[in-house]
C-alpha cells in the first residue's frame, strides 16, 4: 500500500519526465546505446582509406581479394587469348553493352569463341532442336510446326540470310527479331554460340 508521500513522489517523477520529454529540440535523438550501429563508417570499395582503418577485411583493405580463377580484363589478348573460356567471357562483356536495337554493333564486334568442331556442332544441333526447330524447321527452311502457324519465318539459305555473320545470328537469338521472341534468358551464352555454329551449317544447304 503506497503512502500519500510515496504517491506524491511518483506523481512528481512522472510530471518531471513528461516535461523533459516535451523539449522543442526535435532533432535530438536522445541517448544512443549503440552509436556504431547508427553512424557506421562507409568504405569506398574501389579506394583505400588512409591508416588501414578497416579492421574487418584482411590487411585493412576496403576491397576484397578477387575470387580464385578471376580473369582480369587486362589479360585479354595476352596469355589468356587462346582460352575458349576467356574468349567467351570477352564476348559476353561486349554483348552485354550492346542494346537490343543495335544489330550493327553485334555484327561488327561479336565473333564466335567456339570452333566448328564435330562436338560443338553436335551440341549446337541439340540446342537448335530444343529451342529453334519448332519454328525454323529441321533444315532451317522456316517450316516448323509452329512456323507454319506464324507464317513468314525466314529460310536460312535464302539470299537475305545465307551470308549473315556470327554477331547477327547471336544478336537475333539473344534479343529476338520481328515476331521471334528473345531467348537470352532461356539459353546460356555458350549454347547460343553453338547454335550459331549449327545455323551456319544450315545456311549452306
Amino acid at each position: 500500500m503506497f503512502t500519500n508521500k510515496t504517491k506524491s513522489l511518483l506523481v512528481s517523477g512522472v510530471i518531471a519526465l513528461s516535461l523533459t520529454a516535451c523539449k522543442d529540440k526535435h532533432n535530438d535523438p536522445g541517448t544512443e546505446f549503440a552509436p556504431n550501429m547508427y553512424h557506421s563508417v562507409g568504405y569506398e570499395p574501389m579506394s583505400q582509406s588512409e591508416g588501414d582503418t578497416n579492421h574487418i577485411n584482411p590487411y585493412g583493405m576496403n576491397m576484397r581479394l578477387p575470387v580464385k580463377g578471376t580473369v582480369p580484363r587486362s589479360n585479354f589478348g595476352k596469355a589468356q587469348s587462346d582460352s575458349v573460356n576467356a574468349k567467351l567471357l570477352q564476348m559476353d562483356l561486349i554483348a552485354r553493352n550492346i542494346k537490343s536495337g543495335d544489330m550493327a554493333s553485334s555484327e561488327a564486334l561479336l565473333s564466335n569463341p567456339f570452333a566448328p568442331t564435330e562436338k560443338n556442332l553436335e551440341a549446337g544441333k541439340e540446342q537448335y532442336e530444343r529451342f529453334c526447330q519448332h519454328c525454323h524447321g529441321e533444315a532451317g527452311k522456316g517450316d516448323g510446326l509452329v512456323g507454319k502457324k506464324y507464317a513468314g519465318v525466314p529460310v536460312y539459305s535464302s539470299d537475305a540470310l545465307k551470308d549473315v555473320n556470327d554477331g547477327h545470328i547471336y544478336h537475333t537469338i539473344t534479343h529476338g527479331k520481328g515476331r521471334m521472341w528473345a531467348h537470352g534468358s532461356q539459353i546460356s551464352s555458350a549454347d547460343r554460340w553453338k547454335i550459331v555454329l549449327y545455323v551456319h551449317e544450315l545456311q549452306k544447304q
